[in-house]
Parts: C-alpha cells; structure tokens; sequence
C-alpha cells in the first residue's frame, strides 16, 4: 500500500468526512480536509504534519481553487479527492422556496462541481486520481416524501458523476459514485438538516416522515460510519473500482427494490414504449 497517498475531503469536521479524515491519519496518508471554520476542524482532529486543515466555502469558486492550490504546495500533488460536503433538506415540493431549494443545490451539486473542476487539471496531468462523490440511496431512488429536493441533488451528483467517469477514463483518473444508507452520524441533527420555513399541515406523510427523522431515527441508525468509511478506503486501494458503492444493508435492498420496479414498469408498458418509431 502507497501510504503517502494525498486525499483532499470536503466537509470533513462532523460525520462521515470526520471519520474518513482520522481513518486516513491512522493509515498514514496524508490528509487535506475542509470546514466552513478551520477551528473546528483542529477540535475534531487534532494536529499532525499529514493534516493540512483549510477553511473553505465551497460555493465560492476561489476559495476551493486556493484550498487545492494550498494542499498541492504542501504536499505535491493530490490522488484521491473526496466530494462529501453537503447537508439534508427536509420539506414537500410545495412549501420549499426557490430559496431554499437553491441554497441546497448550490452546496450539494454545484460546490462538488467546484471541486472537480479545480482538481481535475492536477489529477488530468499526473494520468492518475480518484474522485470520491457522496451521494445517498436517496440518489437512486426518490421514493422518500419530504426529500424531494434533497433527493434531486443526490440524483444530479449520480448523473454527473457517471459522465465525469466517461469523460476522464482515457487520462487514467478513476471516479466512484457513494451512495449510503441510514449511518448513525449527526446528518440528522438540527444543525445538518434544514426544515422548511412555512410548513403546509396538509402534507400528512411529509410531516411523519419530518418527525420520524427529527425524532426516532436519528441516533438508532444501523450503519457504522467507521465501517463506511473503511469501505471507501478499500476501494480506493482497489485496482477496479466501482462506479456504483452502496453502503449498508439498507441501501443494498432499496437499490434492488428500485430496479425491480423500473423493469415492472418497462415489461408492463414494452409494447406502448417500443411502439414509437416511424
């Protein structure tokens, strides 16, 4: 194993990213990880000549370029970038605002896309690399009422991911699509799970389902973030990597029950949807 391997993780001073960067310093990697507050992220992990903590606002384009730049000048290069900043978002459809909608999209899809962008010209040049994009189960299927939004911006990393891995396979870049289940970190806590403003009462399954995740599952999930994270690193010393990773037994199953119901719905309906050419 190449134990100087660089990783540069974003969203790195709570839940799965927290858990990644201290496996990594474990392992003897060298690790550059982001936070919105650099303080926080020396509380979580303490000091280390392979830690190089950088606050980074990952919506705003300069910020990323000079957090990339920094880690590149510390530790010469990059190989394995991981795309893990993000946050829920719980609401229907019709009582999110445009607003709000759009803060959720721009940190969770436009921030990763940010990131690829700056490290990209690095990895293109040394024809080797890894990127890493956290996505959830709720990227593969959006049967989840109240994470409509959420789950548009977990799609959209699924689909620009699987063009990023077509796009940058000839230069001998990798890139790998993470999608968890239910892990028990603090991705339900009131601080990472933004409410709708102006609740609709009407929305009866919205409202359980908001409840459920405020009250009942957070701190009973059955995923081991440890475990999770563990997982990431084999792939990353894998010679094959996945373009697919499902974390945990729950996203194993909804994974199977989704592609179950696309082929119910394609067998069901092959007549009318091959019935279409001139």
């Amino acid at each position: 194993m190449n134990n100087q391997k660089v990783w540069f993780v974003t969203g790195a001073s709570k839940g799965l990213g927290l858990s990644l960067v201290k496996q990594l310093l474990d392992k003897g990697y060298n690790v550059a990880a982001t936070s919105r507050n650099v303080a926080d992220l020396e509380n979580a992990v303490g000091k280390s000549e392979s830690f190089l903590p950088l606050a980074v606002n990952i919506t705003d384009e300069k910020s990323v370029t000079d957090a990339i730049s920094q880690t590149i000048s510390l530790f010469g290069k990059i190989d394995v970038v991981v795309n893990n900043a993000g946050y829920g978002l719980v609401g229907g459809l019709e009582e999110l605002t445009d607003a709000e909608a759009r803060a959720n999209f721009d940190v969770n899809v436009f921030g990763s896309l940010n990131v690829i962008r700056a490290a990209m010209p690095h990895l293109r040049e040394q024809k080797s690399g890894h990127i890493f994009n956290i996505s959830s189960i709720g990227g593969f299927t959006g049967n989840f009422p109240g994470f409509g939004i959420y789950c548009a911006t977990k799609f959209a990393v699924q689909g620009f991911t699987e063009s990023l891995a077509a796009e940058i396979k000839s230069f001998g870049v990798k890139a790998t699509i993470v999608s968890p289940g239910y892990f028990r970190t603090n991705f339900l806590a009131a601080d990472s799970l933004a409410v709708p403003k102006h609740e609709i009462q009407a929305y009866k399954e919205v409202r359980e389902v908001q409840a459920a995740h405020q009250h009942d599952i957070d701190g009973k999930q059955a995923g081991d973030p440890e475990k999770g994270v563990a997982a990431i690193i084999t792939v990353a010393e894998a010679a094959e990597a996945p373009m697919h990773l499902f974390l945990g037994q729950d996203a194993y199953d909804i994974a199977y029950k989704k592609m179950d119901d696309v082929k119910h719905d394609l067998e069901t309906w092959k007549e009318l949807s091959t019935s279409t050419g001139f």
